[in-house]
């Protein structure tokens, strides 16, 4: 006859088995990581080339998540955003790309290319509204003369005006050709063919013999 006790650990025993039935039938989940980045890169490539650019920037922020420390993706977006005009984010975009690498050429020059845009249009703006004036401009100014000094650019000098032209400081070398002097010489008036003087008619010597007839006479 099978008593309490009997049953409590028949129970047990069950339990037992389903749990390590449980245990081998049941897998554990892995976590899936991020994409690569080159793939996340040529998406957004990919997305940008067919017109697709905010598609493109969604790539390429993933790309900024899962993989903080490298400028690749930072690179992208700021040459996305200063191609759409979109200066200010480019400018945002090109920073965190110099805090990983304070060498980087091309956010260097989307930093003061969108820069120099977005100061031209305040300026602009002002000088639209009359409100250009004052410290303002002064200091405007004083930024556009460091600008002009750190690109190597200086204001051109005026030329000289001289009132007459300088002579040749160069002298007339000799030349010994002695067939130069007839070059440069007009021709003498013997050269010109001379002149023919008209011979007189032949007379019959009938008309001679008259002749000295009449100056017998």
């Amino acid at each position: 006859m099978t008593t309490f006790s009997d049953f409590k650990y028949l129970c047990g025993v069950l339990a037992c088995a389903a749990a390590l039935t449980g245990c081998e039938t049941t897998k554990p989940v892995v976590a899936k990581g991020p994409p690569p980045l080159a793939e996340l890169l040529n998406q957004g490539t990919q997305a940008s080339a067919a017109g697709r650019k905010e598609e493109a920037i969604g790539y390429w922020k993933q790309a900024t998540a899962a993989y903080t420390g490298d400028k690749a993706p930072w690179v992208k977006i700021a040459q996305s955003r200063y191609d759409s005009g979109q200066h200010g984010e480019a400018i945002v975009a090109a920073q965190e790309v110099l805090l990983r690498d304070p060498n980087d050429k091309t956010a260097s020059a989307i930093i003061a290319a969108a820069g120099l845009r977005s100061v031209n249009n305040a300026l602009g703006n002002l000088n639209r509204q009359s409100a250009l004036v004052g410290q303002v401009r002064a200091d405007s100014q004083e930024q556009i003369k460091l600008l002009r000094d750190n690109m190597g650019d200086t204001a051109p000098v005026a030329p000289i005006r001289r009132s007459q032209p300088e002579k040749s400081a160069v002298k007339a070398v000799k030349d010994n050709n002695p067939l130069t002097s007839l070059k440069d010489t007009p021709k003498a008036e013997n050269d010109k063919p001379a002149i023919k003087l008209r011979e007189p008619e032949s007379k019959s010597p009938f008309e001679a013999l008259n002749n000295l007839r009449d100056s017998g006479k």
